[in-house]
């Protein structure tokens, strides 16, 4: 046998040793490609065309799998992380991690839940995009503004949700859902000799039944110094800690889907302008209209720090239409606006698809 034609049969047999296994194992790969084009205008600035990703939803691709142990037993693993379709370029932007959506292995038992090692989507964040018509979109949707982007008005400094949409080092339980109830909790280690205090640490509740849906959610996170995914404003010197808590209901009336959210944000500073505090709220409403949805929502926030304050409005109409189960196209609006500033606004339409 020639080397050529002995390299093709290992190559065969190789393919066919792990054809079995990936089948046994369970192994998947999933993800979704978003983009859209469109125009956007920072508050007081000129109108910029762009082809942007992730107008709906931030594009992200991965391979997941599950085994069977036996007695209701599974094991699991999750390899999972976001890329930019515009660019070609992998993570949210050229500093995030190559699995920053989820990396993690853990066990799966029907009677006692599950639990999850690695980095794992944080419980706040799951109840933040369940509960608005928008869901993460972080182009158009005012939940996700008002949670986990930063604003300042020059005076006021609001810096969101620190310690992102995932963490790192972290543990997660989540329980068997009863009587439409689960219990999601999460503890990410700080991994400081000598330290305890730098960590994270929160969960969540979700009820599911009929049309009705409900979610409340807590998190704390604790740093010795600004985290490295904040960018460090004078107004965060002296850092120490901060606390969100939020409440979420939506109720499905068929002709429409109604969502509202509450949440309140403290950040702990050790500075001259002393704790900034946020609170805000939403609504929305989701309307089948054809083979799509109408999507409104409007959010209000107030953020205050010892010095001064100020307000947000932000509000969202979109139209998401399926052309299949997998595939849809939109066309969407975003307005944003502090007080006593010029507003922003994003215009787009683009398709998203699932595989």
């Amino acid at each position: 046998m020639h080397l050529k034609d002995r390299a093709l049969a290992t190559a065969a047999m190789a393919a066919s040793l792990a054809q079995p296994a990936l089948a046994q194992a369970g192994v998947s790969l999933y993800g979704q490609v978003d983009a859209f084009v469109g125009s956007t205008r920072a508050a007081g600035g000129e109108r910029s065309p762009i082809l942007g990703a992730g107008g709906m939803q931030t594009s992200y691709w991965g391979m997941r799998g599950t085994e069977e142990l036996g007695d209701g037993l599974k094991a699991i693993f999750d390899l999972n992380g976001f890329y930019r379709v515009d660019m070609g370029r992998s993570g949210r932007s050229d500093t995030d991690g190559f699995l920053t959506r989820s990396a993690y292995a853990g066990l799966q038992s029907s009677q006692y839940g599950t639990v999850r090692l690695g980095r794992n989507t944080t419980p706040y964040f799951l109840s933040t995009i369940l509960f608005n018509p928008l869901v993460d979109s972080y182009q158009f949707g005012p939940s996700i503004f008002h949670t986990y982007k930063t604003a300042s008005d020059g005076r006021v400094f609001d810096p969101g949700i620190v310690g992102d949409s995932g963490w790192s080092n972290s543990v997660v339980y989540s329980s068997p859902t009863a009587g439409g109830l689960t219990v999601n909790l999460i503890y990410a280690f700080g991994e400081q000799p000598g330290s305890t205090g730098q960590n994270k640490w929160g969960g969540n509740l979700t009820y599911f039944a009929g049309g009705f849906a409900a979610t409340a959610a807590f998190q704390q996170v604790g740093f010795n110094t600004v985290p490295g995914d904040v960018t460090t404003p004078a107004a965060l010197t002296g850092f120490d800690k901060q606390t969100a808590a939020q409440l979420g209901v939506s109720y499905d009336f068929g002709v429409a889907k109604l969502f509202g959210q509450a949440q309140y944000i403290l950040t702990a500073v050790n500075g001259a302008q002393g704790d900034i505090r946020h609170a805000n709220g939403q609504v929305g409403v989701s309307i089948p209209v054809g083979a799509g949805n109408v999507l409104t929502s409007y959010a209000y926030g107030s953020t205050r720090n010892d010095v001064a304050g100020m307000g947000r409005h932000s509000a969202a109409v979109a139209y998401d239409y399926n052309l299949s189960k997998r595939t849809d196209l939109y066309v969407a609006y975003f307005y944003d606006r502090l007080t006593g500033q010029p507003h922003a606004e994003t215009i787009g339409a683009g398709m998203r698809h699932r595989f």
